[in-house]
């Protein structure tokens, strides 16, 4: 296990990933999470998301290249003008830890070749009614990254969606 300190850019994200076969998101950003899967997807890596919103939580894992990928379930990043952060609304502070822990869980069952993996799922927390509900996801043969006809196959400076929230 490496955590990775700084700011992950679209120049570095390749070299961070290659050496490993799992990323873990504990991102606070959109951004950070359109770039984390769109290498993890052009490496062929596992990519464990989790995120958080006030009470509310959210996990899955996209195996690899088969697809679904971050992409599929969510297209294009939201207005960063309209997005809400975490930071200007806050969030129940065991909510990170919570989904995390999913998130570990998941990491290992990958790792071990344990279970059955949250892939094509995504699980909701919601910790007002302490309520788990899950959603199907399916792989879009449209995503631009893991889709049929991919736009996106490698990772440029210059793409929007890898701008950072200011």
């Amino acid at each position: 296990i490496v955590k990775i300190g700084g700011r992950i850019t679209s120049e570095n994200v390749m070299g961070l990933l290659e050496d490993y076969e799992i990323a873990v998101d504990a991102c606070d950003n959109f951004p950070t999470r359109y770039l984390m899967n769109d290498a993890c997807v052009l490496q062929n890596k596992t990519y464990v998301h989790g995120s958080v919103f006030q009470f509310e939580g959210q996990t899955t894992t996209f195996a690899r290249r088969d697809g679904p990928c971050y992409r599929c379930l969510f297209p294009t990043p939201p207005d960063p003008e309209i997005a809400p952060r975490g930071n200007d609304l806050g969030l129940l502070g065991v909510m990170p830890g919570v989904i995390g822990m999913i998130e570990a869980v998941e990491t290992l069952k990958a790792l071990l070749g344990l279970g059955v993996s949250l892939s094509g799922r995504l699980l909701l927390f919601d910790a007002l009614k302490l309520r788990f509900k899950e959603l199907n996801i399916r792989r879009d043969p449209e995503c631009r990254v893991c889709g049929d006809n991919p736009e996106i196959v490698l990772i440029k400076p210059e793409e929007l969606s890898y701008q950072p929230i200011i």
